[in-house]
């Protein structure tokens, strides 16, 4: 069994679908005050952050602890999360037609092992359809994502090509995890 450091539902259902043992809890790492360079120098600062606090909050000598943090980047910018249905709506248009990069770090620490990992995964999108956007907006789906954006919900239908996993577009390269936690068991 693993502790998952992350209050997010979908790294949950990533697990779960993987077949992975885990106890969710998490200490919260406020990400506002972070400067970077770059949007994987973001996402390694940020992922950095939230192990500290949670390496201080549970350890990792009763089980082994995964943090984990997700950034968007499209046409040199780093899409943070909206603040609101405007910001939204701009972070939305600036992926629409567009290659967006999501990257995701992720620290797995036990008693024998530390891994850290940033993984990509690139989506060149077609041009969003405005009445479609609009209903994705009125739905406040996008609400806590990071680019407003849910790969595996509005933004599916327009992927025109994907290079990665799509589970770290989801926020947890499951595909990584599990190569190294069995490598650590064999």
């Amino acid at each position: 069994m693993i502790r998952l450091a992350s209050s997010s539902q979908t790294r949950a259902m990533l697990l779960t679908n993987a077949g992975v043992v885990f106890k969710q809890e998490s200490v919260d790492f406020d990400e506002e005050k972070i400067v970077a360079s770059s949007a994987k120098n973001f996402v390694y600062q940020a992922t950095l952050g939230k192990y500290e606090a949670n390496i201080r909050a549970f350890g990792y000598d009763d089980m082994p602890l995964l943090v984990a943090d997700t950034v968007v980047t499209s046409q040199g910018k780093i899409l943070r999360k909206a603040s609101d249905v405007d910001d939204a709506r701009a972070i939305l248009m600036a992926q629409s037609g567009n290659i967006t990069s999501i990257i995701t770090c992720m620290i797995y620490h036990s008693k024998d092992k530390k891994i850290i990992d940033i993984s990509q995964t690139d989506y060149l999108f077609e041009v969003f359809n405005r009445d479609a956007l609009n209903k994705y907006l009125e739905s406040g789906e996008w609400r806590g994502k990071a680019g407003a954006c849910m790969v595996e919900g509005f933004c599916k239908s327009y992927i025109k090509e994907v290079r990665g996993f799509e589970s770290t577009a989801m926020g947890l390269s499951v595909e990584v995890l599990k190569t190294f936690m069995e490598k650590s068991c064999g």
